[in-house]
Order: C-alpha cells, then sequence, then structure tokens
C-alpha cells in the first residue's frame, strides 16, 4: 500500500478511548509532536510538546512510569516519532491513531 508508513509495524496503534482513559488514570503521558505553528491555534490539553522537526526524545521529561503516547494532527507524524525514539533506545512504542482529527471527532477537549 503506497501511503503506508514504514516501520508502523513497529508501533502500536492506541485509540482515542484508550488515550483518553490512560490520560485521566495518570498512566499515559502524551507527547505532541507538531509543530509551533500547529499548538499555538489549538493543542491537546496537559499534552507535552515536542516538535517533530527538531526531535530528540532526550527532550520528553521523565514519564515516571506513566506510558510515553505519541501523537499529531492525523497520526503519521506520531509514528515517525515513536521510530525514531525507539532507534534512540527509548521504549516508546505507542501513538494515538487518528491523532487531533479523531480526538476532536470523539468530542473531547482542546485548548486554544
Amino acid at each position: 500500500m503506497a501511503d503506508e508508513m514504514p516501520r508502523a509495524g513497529e508501533v502500536t496503534n492506541l485509540t482515542v478511548a484508550e488515550v483518553a482513559a490512560g490520560l485521566r488514570e495518570g498512566r499515559m503521558l502524551l507527547v505532541d509532536v507538531r509543530e509551533p505553528n500547529e499548538t499555538a491555534l489549538e493543542r491537546y490539553p496537559d499534552a507535552v510538546i515536542v516538535p517533530l522537526s527538531s526531535f530528540d526524545p532526550a527532550a520528553i521529561p521523565d514519564p515516571k512510569g506513566r506510558q510515553v503516547v505519541f501523537a499529531c494532527r492525523s497520526g503519521r507524524r506520531s509514528i515517525t516519532a515513536s521510530v525514531a525514539a525507539q532507534d534512540a533506545g527509548y521504549p516508546y512504542t505507542h501513538h494515538l491513531a487518528g491523532g487531533l482529527l479523531a480526538w476532536k471527532a470523539a468530542g473531547l477537549p482542546t485548548k486554544t
């Protein structure tokens, strides 16, 4: 399939419901890899912002036992970030499938 992401099989898709529950229960740390111009307009509540254009997994705060979950607008850049983090030796294998588009479609809040 032409639009399949390389190495996407190395990343676990999480649903909006799974991520929302994990955040609510304090089990997950959401890392938004969108760019500053995007996050300035609208962002996930309580997400850490680590833009993909200058991505360094060392810039992600200590998750303190929480599962790191990457997120972006549609779910493509978050896969890229997860693979890059794994390549750097971090055990960050999860992302929000569908990204902010799915988050909003599910009626979940954003910050503007």
